[in-house]
């Protein structure tokens, strides 16, 4: 029996993005609660794609949840985020919220073992999801409300859940896109284009050059993304790009030429490396029989429509523009990301929330599918925007003036690692903020969007950095003080900390260790000299990368300031500090300490170097360990009790304050907290550390360490 379908209102998929920058706040109000039932709304439309439970426990792509994971993970990011941010005072469904959280981007540090996973039944997701429509529409009436709404509004947060759901939107049709037939079913807001022909033969536009202006204010009257915000000035020199995206039709002489699929000369390293491990021989949602081609759409199979704009990942049209060159003799590639908009800016000034209607097939206001590359003209161009997403040469990483926000701190930095490019100007599907104008959003290059391209002709090559510096001051300064050179003769404080754990160990077992709260990792690195397996855990993304990142590299680079605007450039490296042999041992997950996930169990030691003074609910925390640690295991714990109420609300503090009147020490609190299932075996002993923050400005503090035997 097939599932239920409930949502079948077309006005669904005809919403944009709200103008957050003046009206009447109680109208505004009431257009913010529409966008938000409509968002949920269309998300579970999606999903009635799916002909039955099964299909939701089914890997579509074996690097990416089953949609179960992401029925569950669009309506946890509201409630984790208001959490965060205050505006709520209590979860919902803890567990739900740790299983739903994270997961993916194919990070490094993303759990994909199904194992770790008892995944809830349809049903029980779906109550879940009503009670955080009810929780957020509540809110939504009630929440007191200015204009405008800017960054640093809690209005903000809401409408970063909504938008956060709109990505997702896309993300998972195209999951659903590789999904068996036999797991789907029709659906009346799911009708692709009944358009085709034969495929429009391309030819090559002149684009004038000029000075390219990126970024936007943080007075922007749309909701933004990190990455969307700061400035960039770039010049762009005169090239030519092609009127059309490339069809089916055009990229077929690719797919046919004996050696397209098949020669490494068209491929980069990169591409020929992916080619060969799938053995690829066209695109992804191509399918050929003894009838010919034909093309997978979200919940059906067609006879290729060859005027439809080909689907690949950035590997498959760079191997295309190399070959197009050979074909040519002319210097074919992809835009960089400055070279887009410019051709862009050229015919495109209105925003999403000022058309009549969409001017191309985007915003889902015209196909819930691709449609003929000839159909929406701009200007000598088409399909400038919307149809499919279009690969540009450029890895993403932020304008100048780049920062993150507080409450999605891992948005956009995971992937500014080079090995995500950007793709421009949406797809059928891109709704809210992703059909606007300045909307970056980036994938890896193997990673399959309703994506495809449009080619340049330029003499001008392209440029890429091929390794990054961080440059994010917070995380700079936890990398020198990780991996850096010791300050004023005081030890280097993970190694130090490791050191005291191995003493308190010795002639225990050492097999599983977590670091919780491991910042950059160094400390994962050490405690892997000793046990079989290290798990390093933390709540930020930023500071995860790092520790992936030299776990893949054996290297990270970084800049610090040295005075002013002045800047040093850094390399440290794990064979320098004598813990590359050992770091295959570690495993680096984002977790939140406050709200674990079940698997995180059966350690040996867990070490919480400054961690507890900057939790939300450290007492929690404190509680919960127990249970993850074997009886005879070690707790160890270091904080400089530094409370502060931006990080945990002073009703939350376990110590530093006064009780009946008298000082309370936090010393006593953990005392209180762990000793029900905890002997301390040592007298509190202080560590201490430093912290660069310039070339003549220190950081001096002491960590006091506390030592703790599972009963």
């Amino acid at each position: 029996m097939s599932r239920e379908i409930k949502y079948t209102d077309q006005k669904l998929k005809h919403t944009k993005t709200i103008d957050l920058s003046a009206g009447d706040p109680e109208q505004k109000r009431a257009e913010i609660l529409r966008y938000f039932h409509a968002t949920f709304d269309l998300d579970e439309a999606l999903l009635e794609l799916l002909a039955v439970d099964d299909a939701f426990y089914k890997r579509a792509d074996p690097l990416r949840h089953p949609l179960i994971f992401y029925f569950g993970h669009t309506a946890t990011f509201y409630i984790n985020k208001l959490y965060l941010a205050k505006i709520l005072d209590q979860r919902l469904n803890a567990k739900f919220e740790s299983m739903f959280a994270v997961g993916v981007d194919e990070m490094s540090w993303d759990d994909l073992d199904e194992t770790h996973y008892d995944w809830p039944t349809v049903a029980e997701v779906q109550a879940y999801r009503d009670q955080v429509r009810a929780a957020v529409d509540r809110i939504i009436r009630t929440l007191p409300l200015s204009l405008p709404i800017t960054w640093d509004s809690p209005w903000w947060v809401i409408m970063m859940g909504i938008e956060h759901a709109r990505i997702h939107l896309e993300t998972s049709s195209v999951l659903i896109r590789q999904l068996p037939l036999e797991l789907l079913q029709s659906h009346p807001l799911w009708v692709p284009c009944a358009i085709s022909g034969p495929a429009p033969d391309n030819i090559q536009i002149p684009i004038s050059g000029g000075i390219v202006l990126q970024g936007k204010s943080r007075k922007d009257r749309l909701y933004g993304w990190d990455n969307e915000f700061g400035r960039q000035e770039t010049e762009v020199a005169p090239f030519t790009a092609s009127k059309y995206l490339v069809s089916n039709g055009e990229f077929r002489a690719f797919v046919e030429d004996p050696t397209g699929y098949v020669q490494q000369e068209w491929w980069t390293e990169e591409g020929w490396k992916w080619r060969a491990y799938l053995n690829a021989t066209m695109p992804r949602f191509w399918r050929r029989d003894e009838s010919g081609y034909r093309l997978r759409l979200v919940d059906r199979e067609i006879p290729m429509p060859w005027s439809w704009p080909v689907e690949v990942n950035y590997l498959e049209a760079k191997a295309f523009c190399n070959w197009k060159t050979q074909q040519t003799g002319a210097p074919v590639r992809l835009p960089t990301e400055a070279e887009w908009v410019h051709m862009r800016n050229q015919y495109i000034a209105e925003d999403q929330t000022d058309w009549q209607q969409a001017p191309g097939n985007i915003n889902l206001e015209h196909f819930a599918s691709s449609c003929p590359v000839d159909q929406f003209a701009f200007g000598p161009f088409y399909d400038l925007i919307g149809n499919v997403w279009q690969w540009t040469e450029t890895p993403i990483t932020g304008f100048e003036g780049f920062r993150v926000h507080p409450y999605y701190d891992d948005f956009s930095t995971p992937t500014f690692d080079s090995q995500h490019n950007l793709i421009k100007g949406g797809s059928w599907i891109s709704t809210g903020n992703e059909a606007t104008l300045d909307s970056r959003y980036a994938f890896r290059r193997h990673f399959y969007q309703h994506a495809g391209l449009r080619y340049i002709v330029s003499d001008m090559p392209v440029e890429i950095e091929p390794d990054v510096y961080e440059t994010d001051p917070l995380i700079a300064m936890y990398c020198d003080m990780h991996y850096g050179p010791e300050h004023f003769a005081i030890p280097n404080f993970p190694a130090a900390l490791t050191r005291i754990c191995r003493e308190y160990m010795h002639g225990r077992p050492c097999e599983r260790a977590l670091d919780i709260g491991c910042a950059t990792g160094r400390a994962s690195f050490e405690l892997a000299q000793s046990f079989a397996h290290v798990t390093g855990l933390d709540f930020s993304a930023r500071f995860i990368r790092i520790g992936v990142e030299m776990k893949r590299r054996g290297r990270i680079r970084y800049t610090i300031r040295d005075e002013g605007e002045l800047e040093s450039f850094h390399e440290q490296r794990l064979d320098d500090l004598d813990l590359d042999t050992t770091a295959n041992r570690v495993d680096f997950f984002q977790a939140d300490a406050c709200n674990l996930k079940e698997l995180y169990r059966d350690y040996d030691l867990v070490l919480a170097a400054n961690l507890i003074d900057r939790l939300y609910a450290p007492r929690k925390f404190l509680e919960d360990i127990a249970s993850r640690i074997r009886p005879g295991g070690l707790l160890v714990i270091a904080s400089p009790y530094s409370w502060d109420e931006e990080f945990t609300p002073k009703e939350a503090w376990i110590g530093g304050i006064r009780v009946a009147g008298e000082p309370y020490y936090t010393l006593e609190g953990l005392e209180e907290i762990l000793s029900t299932a905890f002997v301390r075996i040592a007298e509190p002993f202080q560590v201490p550390f430093v912290i660069r923050e310039t070339a003549r400005k220190y950081q001096h503090s002491l960590s006091e360490v506390t030592i703790w035997e599972k009963c």
